[in-house]
């Protein structure tokens, strides 16, 4: 896990340090930087910051050179390496160090753009390939590590974080569509950015930028068969059988590394199911992290301390400072270049800090959800479907008689009602169901990602459950760990976000992850003959903090002040008088109005710190 960097502008040798030096805690281990003569008075620069975790040996340090006309800046891992090494050997290619970077070098020139489908791994990487004349990049099928870049028509400029293209950037300016978009899905969704000049390079794709024409060109590698057509059609033990082999090995390549590695243990089914797994592959005893909350509501770690007994794991448990969590919503800007407002960021962080401590790489359970059914929302879509049966007319009557009930609940169910199906009411649910305080002539939910939504193909949870792989897991689960745990430096894998488990789970008939309102049917069944069932008979919960409490009473000031008349005025794309009287509803009780209030603040903080010498447009 590393921050990478790369332009064909003309940067001197002090500023790209001081870009390297922006990202540094991605890989405080080794920074390093190059510039390749291309031609008079121009130069391609790569740069790198390292952390070590596989070949620690500096030999592995990048840039790294291949072949002589090879270079390449990688960040991620691939799991498979050894495998795709050993086939390149009989090919005759000769490697030098035990690395994965010098690997996809390899492959590189073996199989040409067709590498990646090679490689089993999270990754964004970029190659100067001097022959050609070109770069040569791309991201991992799910999106797990970032890819920024910057393009003029002329130059190429490209980053794991935003804020080193930013620096001595002085092109850029911020994008009124994307705080538009950003006000109604907490993050800012692919490919773009808080800046309209930069672009996320989308997951599953790669590039080609040309130097001598100044073209670039992505293409799509890998996509979820959000058509259906590749049905499973054997039986649910034998579906059973074969996901478990390939979830063992997902775990199993997960655990290799030459540093220490532990496990994140929420006491959920899914990161319960890896460190099960954990134990069953490796001989080591396996350290396992969980955060503990002093609040009553938030605080599940007596259930991640249940699983660990059980599985004998060297357990460690986090209590969440309640000044260290005050000082990170407070300073929150510091650590993500972009507004992005999902709350759990700020728990995700404090566990990552502590880990740290023990290990460099964590195993973590992201991505069961959305493969396999897990969230609340999807059993709310059973009961929505019945409810939408009804003829909108007398739904519309329900919905204005709910909307007289001072229970907050029951206006959230009002406003769904009104919409005409449960994949409409779903993309409300998503972006927000009352949207009135937003002031934007933006359409914000014109996203490419709709194509997962609204089609026929597929029943409506296999819908909801592709469009989420496609949007809130890449968009929002993705950057919240990425961003968290790169800044204390630790490397997080997702081994149920293994592309083989994504493909095997689309493929399942429905019932076989979701059976009566049993959620996750074929994780848990995995997982009961491991760890006893009855450790998991309990409502399932969510990673997140007290801010409802917090905002109402110890930090009550603080968001008052912060989000003052003169403060909300500075805020584009929103009504002030609508956002007054909603913050006035939190602090009164009469409605929950945390999420629009944290979002808020984060990109007051972003604008405090950015929003003064660029131009919104």
């Amino acid at each position: 896990m590393c921050g990478i960097y790369g332009t064909t502008l003309q940067y001197s040798e002090d500023q790209i340090k001081k870009k390297l030096q922006r990202t540094a805690f991605r890989g405080p281990d080794k920074m390093g930087w190059q510039f390749y003569s291309r031609e008079e008075n121009q130069n391609v620069i790569f740069g790198h910051n390292r952390l070590s975790i596989i070949d620690l040996d500096p030999r592995s340090d990048q840039p790294f050179t291949y072949y002589d006309h090879i270079h390449i800046v990688f960040n991620g891992e691939i799991y498979n390496f050894k495998s795709i090494k050993k086939t390149l050997i009989q090919k005759g290619y000769e490697f030098h160090t035990t690395s994965d970077t010098e690997v996809m070098c390899a492959a590189y020139l073996e199989y040409g753009k067709n590498c990646v489908d090679h490689f089993n791994g999270m990754f964004a990487f970029v190659i100067y390939d001097e022959k050609k004349q070109q770069f040569f990049g791309a991201r991992d099928r799910l999106g797990k590590k970032p890819f920024y870049y910057y393009h003029n028509g002329k130059d190429f400029e490209f980053a794991s974080q935003i804020s080193s293209i930013q620096l001595f950037n002085n092109q850029l300016t911020t994008s009124e569509k994307a705080i538009a978009y950003y006000m109604a899905w907490g993050t800012i969704p692919d490919p773009q950015t808080i800046f309209n000049e930069v672009q996320k390079l989308l997951p599953g794709h790669f590039f080609l930028f040309d130097f001598s024409t100044g073209s670039f060109k992505s293409e799509c590698y890998w996509d979820i068969d959000y058509h259906g057509k590749h049905q499973y059609n054997g039986t649910y033990e034998e579906a059973k059988t074969e996901l478990s082999n390939i979830l063992k090995d997902a775990v199993s390549s997960r655990l290799f590394a030459d540093v220490p590695v532990g496990v994140f243990l929420s006491g959920g089914v899914d990161s319960s199911l890896v460190a099960a797994m954990a134990t069953q592959t490796t001989q080591e005893k396996i350290k396992t992290f969980s955060v503990k909350f002093n609040e009553k509501g938030f605080d599940e770690s007596a259930y991640a301390q249940q699983v660990a007994d059980y599985l004998q794991t060297d357990h460690h448990v986090i209590e969440c400072n309640y000044e260290e969590g005050i000082d990170l919503i407070k300073n929150f800007y510091q650590f993500y270049d972009e507004p992005f407002s999902d709350s759990s960021a700020i728990p995700s962080m404090l566990l990552a800090k502590y880990t740290r401590k023990k290990v460099t790489v964590a195993l973590s359970g992201d991505g069961g959800d959305e493969s396999f059914i897990g969230y609340h929302r999807y059993n709310w879509i059973r009961k929505g479907s019945y409810v939408h049966r009804l003829p909108l007319a007398f739904r519309q009557l329900s919905s204005k008689v709910l909307n007289l009930s001072p229970n907050y609940r029951h206006k959230v169910i009002a406003q769904a009602l009104r919409f005409k199906g449960v994949d409409e009411a779903y993309l409300g649910a998503m972006t927000g169901v009352d949207l009135s305080w937003i002031r934007t002539n933006v359409d914000y939910k014109d996203v490419e990602e709709l194509k997962y939504l609204f089609h026929r193909n597929k029943n409506l949870y296999e819908r909801v459950s592709d469009f989420d792989i496609k949007t809130y897991l890449n968009w929002d689960i993705n950057t919240k760990v990425d961003r968290a745990t790169m800044a204390y430096s630790l490397e997080a894998r997702a081994p149920l976000m293994d592309h083989r488990v994504v493909d095997f789970a689309r493929s399942l008939p429905t019932s076989f992850k979701y059976h009566k309102g049993n959620q996750k049917r074929i994780l848990k069944d995995i997982l009961y003959e491991s760890v006893p069932a009855h450790i998991f008979d309990r409502p399932k919960a969510g990673f997140t903090m007290p801010f409802s409490k917090w905002f109402k009473e110890d930090l009550k000031d603080f968001v008052l002040s912060e989000l003052d008349d003169e403060s909300l005025k500075s805020i584009p794309c929103i009504d002030v008088e609508e956002v007054k009287y909603r913050i006035k509803q939190h602090m009164d009780g009469t409605w929950d109005r945390y999420p629009l209030i944290w979002r808020l603040l984060v990109l007051k903080q972003w604008l405090n710190t950015n929003g003064k010498n660029i131009t919104i447009k």
